[in-house]
Order: C-alpha cells, then sequence, then structure tokens
C-alpha cells in the first residue's frame, strides 16, 4: 500500500507534493456529495472532504460545495462556501472555524521544532460578502504553538487571492507521525482571548488573528474560499493541480465511503451458521479506521443455492489500515467445504474515517 506522499508523487503534474493541502481546490465531496451541512449539533462537522468545522454554538452557519453557484476565480470549479445564519455576537471564549489537519508525515520535512525550521507560505483564494480584516492560523497537534495571520478582503462579492508566509517555529513539539503534523485554520468568528496578535508564534491556542472580522456576527454574510495551499518557500507558486483520481485517493486516506449494491466480496464459511467476507480499501488509510454503516438484504450464494440469514447480526470482526473483515451469523446449512461462497446485498451504506 502507498502512503498519501507516495500517491501525489505518481500523480500527473506533481513530482514533489508541493502543497501539503489535500483538497485545497475543494473537489472531493465524498461525505456531502454537494449538500448543504449545517452545524445542527456537536461542536465539529466535516464539510466537503478534509476541511472540517470548529464552533462552540451550533446552527450559527452552514457549509457547502459551491455554495450559491457563484462564479470561482479562474482555474477552478469549486470552493467551499460558508452561509452564516443568524448575527450572533461571539464570547470571549467562542470559536467559529475551518480548519485542516495535516497529517504529520505529510511535513516531517519542514523540521519545525527544530533549529532549521522551514519558512513556508500559505496562499488561497477568497470572497466574501463582507470586508476588512479576516484572521487565521497555523498550530501545532497540541495547540500550544500557534501562528495567528490576517488578510484583507478590499472588495465585497470579488475574488481575491492572498498570501501568507511563515517563519518555521523553532520551538514546541510538531508531530512527525500519522498524527496531526500542522493545523491551518481560518476563523469566521473567534472571540478575544482565543485570538493573538497576527504575524508572530505564540505559546497557546490562538487560532485567529485579534481584531479579525465575525463572519458568524453578520445574519447571512458569506466566506467562499479555494485553491488553498500550504508549501515549503517565501513565495507562493501557482496552485498546484493533482489529477482527480490522485485527489480523491488522497482524500480516502482519511475517509471512505461504500454505498450500492450487488455482489461485492467473496465469502468462507466457519460453521454452518456464521460467514465472513473481507473488503480491501483502495489505499492505505492514515490509521485503523472507525467502521459504520448497515448491510441490508445481505444474501450468500454458492451458484446454486442462495442462503438468506434468518435472525442473527452482522459485525465489523476486524479493522486494519488496508480492509475490514466482516462477520455475518443466522445463516442455517452453510457448508464450510463450499470456498468461496458470494456475497450480495440489496444496500450497502459503510464508511470508513479516520480523519485526523
Amino acid at each position: 500500500m502507498t502512503n498519501a506522499v507516495t500517491i501525489a508523487q505518481q500523480g500527473s503534474n506533481n513530482t514533489t507534493f508541493r502543497n501539503r493541502i489535500i483538497n485545497g481546490a475543494m473537489v472531493i465531496d465524498q461525505r456531502n456529495a454537494g449538500a448543504s451541512v449545517a452545524t445542527s449539533s456537536g461542536s465539529q462537522i466535516f464539510a466537503v472532504d478534509r476541511w472540517q468545522a470548529v464552533y462552540s454554538q451550533v446552527s450559527k452557519f452552514t457549509l457547502q460545495q459551491n455554495a450559491a453557484s457563484v462564479t470561482p476565480p479562474t482555474g477552478f470549479i469549486n470552493y467551499l462556501g460558508i452561509t452564516s445564519s443568524s448575527a450572533y455576537t461571539v464570547g470571549s471564549g467562542e470559536q467559529f472555524n475551518i480548519r485542516q489537519a495535516i497529517e504529520g508525515l505529510n511535513v516531517f520535512d519542514l523540521g519545525w521544532g527544530t533549529a532549521s525550521a522551514a519558512t513556508v507560505t500559505l496562499s488561497f483564494w477568497v470572497r466574501s460578502s463582507l470586508t476588512g480584516t479576516f484572521g487565521g492560523a497555523l498550530m501545532n497537534s497540541a495547540t500550544t504553538r500557534s501562528y495567528p495571520f490576517s488578510f484583507t478582503i478590499s472588495a465585497a462579492n470579488t475574488w481575491e487571492q492572498k498570501s501568507i508566509t511563515v517563519a518555521g517555529d523553532t520551538s514546541g513539539t510538531w508531530l512527525t507521525t500519522n498524527g496531526v503534523g500542522v493545523y491551518v485554520w481560518f476563523g469566521l468568528g473567534v472571540g478575544s482571548t482565543l485570538s493573538a496578535t497576527a504575524g508572530s508564534w505564540a505559546a497557546g491556542y490562538y487560532p485567529s488573528a485579534t481584531g479579525a472580522t465575525s463572519v458568524v456576527g453578520t445574519n447571512g454574510a458569506t466566506f467562499y474560499i479555494t485553491g488553498v495551499q500550504l508549501e515549503a518557500g517565501s513565495t507562493a507558486s501557482p496552485f498546484e493541480y493533482r489529477s482527480y483520481g490522485t485527489e480523491l485517493q488522497l482524500c480516502q486516506r482519511y475517509y471512505y465511503p461504500v454505498r450500492g449494491s450487488g455482489q461485492f466480496a467473496d465469502v468462507v464459511a466457519t460453521t454452518t451458521t456464521d460467514a465472513f467476507f473481507a473488503a480491501t480499501f483502495p489505499v492505505e488509510m492514515r490509521a485503523s479506521p472507525t467502521m459504520t454503516g448497515v448491510l441490508s438484504g445481505l444474501i450468500v450464494n454458492n451458484f446454486t443455492t442462495a442462503y438468506t440469514a434468518s435472525g442473527g447480526s452482522w459485525s465489523f470482526n476486524s479493522t486494519g489500515t488496508q480492509g475490514v473483515s466482516v462477520r455475518r451469523g443466522g445463516f442455517t446449512s452453510l457448508s464450510t467445504t463450499v470456498k468461496p461462497y458470494f456475497v450480495g446485498t440489496t444496500s450497502i451504506v459503510v464508511t470508513a474515517d479516520a480523519e485526523l
């Protein structure tokens, strides 16, 4: 199996994995297929692949790939759109953000936390119905080191390209494992105690810059973003386009849904009542994923006889980074000498989640 860096290096128009952001052009949306997502429960939710909303209060904004169907900037066909749902006054300790967690294995060469920490440049296209100073941050996995940054949107409802150069952090702990290497944050409304002065490293959790505009503070306000790139060096280079297939594989390392019906796996009967089948993930996942979902109408057959489970239940028997095995009980008269059986189902809705 290949890891994310290797996959990217095999993609067309790419030899170095220059852009450490995955799905920076917002083209992959495995979770929601372009549907609007409301921040209606919990404190975190994923919009398009790899991009997560973090919020202190629910129902303050929605997220959607290509929200409101505005024309993206030249060279792009997708963007992530955020729309404020009310005019909310953000408390001093509250936050509303979007972020991407970059895996440590994809940024280990930056050398952050050492004397040779590399400079990086973050660039992106942004459009908002509001103007003024906006904020964001780079942060470590422990959220004890933050670099708040600011950028200005000069004209309402107009795409503008922004670039922020950051000298790498020579202190703090920065993971180079399959954990979070670097968080990239964009603030949509962050309270004063969670904001710090833009342009320097700070010890603490500061996902935005002091004085940044609050998107959630204006009912119906919009904030659209695409073409996000984080690269080594002090200059923003043109956005690194990867093939759709390559970008999809990069996303599948963190999240993989299976939906559909029909025959999809070979089966081994271990007893006359129990059957096991295995499925292989398209790429090796970051870690053993959390499996959720439903298999309906499960039928095992050997070309001459179809076996339908009566009672019993199915469960994920074991899960690894490369695949999963599933157990189903409740059959009758299976033969352990028939190898293999085949399994079919009228409905598959299963997800493997190894997000950071």
